[in-house]
């Protein structure tokens, strides 16, 4: 489980305590969670040999990607814009990182963008398409309709995201039981301010899903 656009010490702790496998910064200037990769750098010490560190990036260039694998010196890098297939390849080669690449799902045949990745992004992640007038590509806290998953290759190694909260991640699991899931918005209690208690309400809500 990921929880992303952590901004302090604290809730990175509370993610790492209740056993988050990944912890995820964003470098996306828009967006209320948006930290630099020196301060990412210092937050992400505490997951080193815990969880993985992402780096969440919007069509960044290489200069700025270089910055953030420096200074943060991420285990995976996360590409939410609207990456090419070749791009991510060039990114991989460049900087020899595992490469999780987002996509965008309203209606089953977004699901066709997925083929031209398969074999050069390691991992996938599915969140809902934003509105028209989204400033963000993500972190939206929109679900879409998670049944459209079951169609995956089952093998497919991806990550759930999108509107996903304590309150229907037993649905989520329920209905595909995918290999990861991804929050950010649903432990927030206001934008880009992650709530340590909403981050144990979340395990806690997996955990009971999990178990019956």
């Amino acid at each position: 489980m990921k929880i992303c656009g952590l901004s302090t010490p604290e809730t990175v702790a509370a993610a790492l305590e209740h056993g988050a496998s990944h912890v995820g910064f964003i470098f996306f200037p828009p967006s209320p969670r948006f930290v630099t990769p020196q301060k990412a750098g210092e937050l992400r010490q505490a997951a080193t040999g815990r969880a993985k560190a992402v780096a969440v990036t919007v069509d960044a260039d290489d200069a700025f990607l270089d910055v953030i694998v420096e200074k943060m010196r991420p285990d995976m890098l996360q590409l939410h814009g609207k990456e090419t297939p070749g791009r991510v390849a060039d990114v991989k080669a460049r900087h020899g990182l595992l490469v999780m690449k987002a996509i965008a799902v309203s209606e089953a045949d977004d699901l066709d963008a997925v083929a031209p990745y398969r074999g050069v992004a390691d991992r996938f992640l599915f969140d809902a398409k934003p509105p028209k007038d989204a400033k963000l590509p993500g972190g939206n806290g929109l679900p879409f309709d998670w049944r459209l998953l079951a169609a995956l290759d089952p093998g497919l190694d991806y990550m759930l995201s999108g509107g996903v909260n304590a309150g229907n991640v037993g649905e989520a699991i329920r209905l595909i039981d995918p290999p990861g899931l991804d929050i950010s918005s649903g432990v927030e209690s206001a934008p880009g301010a992650k709530d340590i208690d909403l981050i144990a309400g979340f395990f806690a809500a997996v955990r009971a899903a999990r178990s019956t």
